[in-house]
């Protein structure tokens, strides 16, 4: 991936290296970093996640990852900034508010989602608005799911994030807030998060347009990523038969579609977006119609 020609976005805070008090209430935390953290995007309030104390340490290792989080964070700023601006995309008068990003290690206290180990994988708390990632998650992610930690790839995941911060502007996570405690919680769960991934390809396609940062393998790098966290495949991994009555995040073959459409349509009207909730769903494969993708 090439970003040489991208400035550092100030709005990325490292903090590796600090230490936190706290942990999961339930042992087994190395199966949390499959079952969970490989998924991208966790709810915090279910993971019986303890209080966390002050942080404290030293200072981050100095390894040159907080300038590429921050250039990677650039080109979603750009590329979103645009996109909210386009009166043809719908979205009337809501403008893009650019997240924040925390860079941790070990564990993070949030401003509003509680205390998170590392375990749980990159996520975004809605609550502040803020992007959570340790980047030890990537290594986990090519050991344990086969999935890819080259820059295209890791850009990717901090693109689905983003995709949480763009769904929480425009009212989709409230949408499915609504759902929590329902019969269609898992449905919608798996709604959103579809849908964060084709909000990354968007990014991929304008992004490119933009910053011409792809470079050759860069692309396969990603699909290897998308492949690789579906519900699905995650359950294999684990030596479990998948149960797609279980899934709440999509399997293999919807979130690479999912991520792929995006690319390669660039389409982030919300007549588009609102397609996500709006297409069957079949609670027996736990897919949406593949109308969505197309």
């Amino acid at each position: 991936m090439d970003l040489s020609g991208v400035s550092e976005s100030s709005n990325v805070e490292d903090r590796r290296g600090m230490k936190t008090a706290g942990g999961l209430v339930a042992g087994g935390g190395g199966l949390l970093v499959l079952i969970l953290g490989l998924v991208f995007g966790v709810d915090l309030n279910k993971l019986g996640v303890t209080g966390g104390g002050p942080e404290q340490g030293g200072p981050p290792p100095n390894d040159n990852y907080k300038q590429f989080a921050g250039k990677v964070l650039t080109t979603l700023e750009d590329v979103w900034t645009k996109e909210f601006a386009k009166r043809s995309n719908g979205y009337g008068n809501t403008t893009y508010e650019k997240p924040h990003m925390v860079l941790f290690s070990k564990g993070v206290n949030t401003g509003g989602c509680g205390f998170a180990p590392s375990e749980v994988g990159p996520f975004y708390c809605p609550a502040d608005k803020v992007i959570y990632l340790d980047p030890s998650f990537f290594d986990e992610l090519e050991q344990k799911l086969r999935g890819s930690k080259g820059e295209f790839s890791q850009a990717y995941v901090i693109a689905h994030e983003n995709g949480h911060h763009v769904q929480n502007l425009l009212g989709y996570s409230a949408r499915v807030d609504s759902k929590r405690k329902t019969r269609q919680e898992n449905e919608y769960s798996i709604r959103l998060e579809l849908q964060a991934d084709y909000l990354a390809g968007v990014w991929a396609y304008h992004g490119q347009k933009q910053f011409n940062f792809i470079k050759p393998g860069d692309v396969d790098d990603a699909l290897t990523t998308a492949k690789a966290i579906g519900d699905d495949r995650i359950m294999q991994k684990m030596g479990r038969k998948p149960w797609p009555e279980s899934f709440n995040h999509g399997t293999s073959e919807q979130r690479l579609a999912s991520f792929t459409s995006g690319m390669r349509t660039g389409n982030a009207t919300k007549a588009k977006l609102d397609e996500f909730f709006t297409v069957s769903f079949d609670p027996h494969s736990a897919e949406l119609d593949s109308a969505v993708f197309r």
